[in-house]
């Protein structure tokens, strides 16, 4: 009977795996230790992978990234169940976790690699940023419009790995970012 139970809970675990509408994004939003952080706590989340995205130069490196000279930001690579967690929920809880007001700059970190961005995948995901900047602004609870750049995705190049899992790794590290108590639509 227990292997009976486990043969059973196997299958079901493996094709809970294959049936789910997996998807991917590409978030920046400042430092990407305190918004992988926290985008880790969402349900749907599948796995995160920091990195730099949105520059020029090829095979980039936190070393050459923090110069602000490649064009690159920091950026969370975001792989979502989308049957959990809606496009359109993951950025608002997005807008909700860093500050998409400002140009260049999350708390203290300024500089582009620190800038607003995301790097759609889909049109139906372009789409969907568009909705949702559109009701975070209507929202009024951000005093400025949103400056949340939209790209197409183009390339991706993680970070090392002490950068991966950051904070799980150093709880007492430095975040800027935290959940604003923000209600987007009705």
């Amino acid at each position: 009977m227990q292997r009976f139970l486990l043969a059973f809970l196997l299958f079901f675990q493996t094709f809970t795996i294959f049936s789910m509408e997996k998807k991917e994004i590409y978030l920046a939003g400042g430092c990407y230790w305190g918004l992988e952080y926290l985008l880790q706590d969402l349900d749907g989340i599948i796995e995160t992978t920091v990195g730099f995205s949105g520059g020029t130069l090829k095979n980039a490196t936190y070393d050459d990234v923090k110069t602000g000279e490649t064009g690159h930001a920091e950026t969370i690579q975001v792989v979502y169940n989308a049957e959990t967690i809606t496009t359109e929920k993951l950025l608002f809880e997005f807008f909700r976790m860093h500050n998409p007001t400002t140009i260049n700059q999350q708390g203290n970190d300024r500089g582009t690699q620190y800038r607003s961005a995301i790097f759609y995948v889909t049109e139906d995901q372009k789409q969907a940023i568009h909705n949702v900047i559109s009701q975070v602004n209507a929202s009024g609870h951000w005093q400025d419009p949103v400056v949340t750049e939209i790209h197409p995705f183009k390339s991706f190049y993680p970070a090392q790995e002490s950068h991966q899992n950051y904070l799980k790794k150093n709880p007492n590290g430095y975040s800027c970012h935290f959940v604003r108590d923000f209600k987007f639509t009705d």
